[in-house]
């Protein structure tokens, strides 16, 4: 890796987001992003299974209870979904963060990782929901190439999906090769965490018991609630309560909905324990926090 094809690569990201934000590129699922600042205080998201390629500055997150930073020429990998805390710590108008992700697709990486491992990838002992590498030339030469066709869209179509088969290739053939291709293994630990936070996330507001997770990816209750917390870093249960207090936070943010409503929407029966939750995760009462948070000017962005 040479500054220079790092700074090129940079180049290449900010072009296609011009201004602070994420950008769709052409081909479904992959995008490009700059914030110019570096951020004052952690937001609260959902990231997705994703890689991201950083092409400049650097950034914090917190998953659960576990912190993770990653900076420029570094690949943070999310094997699955998770709520996050995220905050970008290097950035400026002269130098942004830049980030360059694709969406991690199941489907996909089982096709690719049945070629690179045609007998099966070996077992990964390590099923955190995040890993984070440094980025080798061949990498960054690839993640270039394909932000290089995003300007030409004949080629895009022809030639992007190839050179994106291509990354993800060079990540199942990396150390981490072998954590990705259970993505795409149905007995897999990894998938089967992933199938049951997808669950989670499409039914946050509805009442689950750990052994209805479990049953559902067919584990024991024992089994299921320590590979979720090894993969995620929270347990079910904690999970699902991070991804009612950010949607509530949403509702009363984006909706104008009140604290009530908001609580009602995400599955909250009782609207004390909803405030009282609500205050431990984001430092105050939910009225004063969206308050807060209306009469900020110029807030930061957890995109990736």
């Amino acid at each position: 890796m040479t500054e220079a094809r790092l700074a090129n690569f940079a180049r290449l990201v900010a072009r296609h987001a011009p201004y602070d934000g994420t950008f769709d590129l052409r081909i479904a699922g992959t995008h490009a992003t700059r914030v110019s600042h570096a951020n004052t205080e952690r937001s609260h998201a959902f990231q997705r299974s994703a890689v991201c390629i950083v092409a400049q500055g650097a950034k914090s997150v917190m998953i659960g209870d576990a912190l993770h930073g990653y900076v420029a020429g570094q690949i943070a990998v999310y094997s699955v979904g998770v709520p996050v805390a995220a905050q970008v710590t290097r950035a400026s108008a002269a130098e942004p963060y830049l980030n360059f992700r694709i969406d991690l697709d199941a489907e996909k990486v089982a096709t690719l990782s049945s070629k690179v491992y045609p007998q099966g990838p070996c077992a990964s002992r390590d099923n955190h929901a995040l890993s984070i590498v440094t980025a080798d030339a061949p990498m960054v030469d690839a993640a270039s190439r394909f932000l290089e066709l995003m300007t030409h869209p004949a080629d895009a179509e022809l030639l992007a999906p190839l050179v994106l088969d291509e990354i993800l290739i060079r990540l199942l053939r990396s150390p981490m090769g072998s954590r990705i291709a259970q993505l795409g293994q149905s007995e897999s630990s990894l998938n089967r965490i992933a199938t049951s936070v997808y669950w989670l996330r499409t039914n946050f507001d509805q009442p689950v018991t750990i052994e209805e997770l479990a049953s559902r990816v067919h584990l024991s209750p024992s089994a299921f609630h320590r590979q979720f917390k090894a993969v995620t870093s929270m347990s079910p249960v904690q999970y699902q309560k991070t991804l009612r207090l950010q949607e509530a936070r949403r509702l009363m943010l984006a909706e104008m909905m009140d604290a009530g409503e908001a609580s009602r929407r995400v599955g909250y029966i009782s609207a004390s324990q909803f405030s009282r939750e609500y205050g431990r995760f984001f430092g105050s009462a939910p009225t004063k926090d969206i308050v807060r948070l209306r009469e900020q000017t110029g807030g930061g962005s957890a995109a990736n």
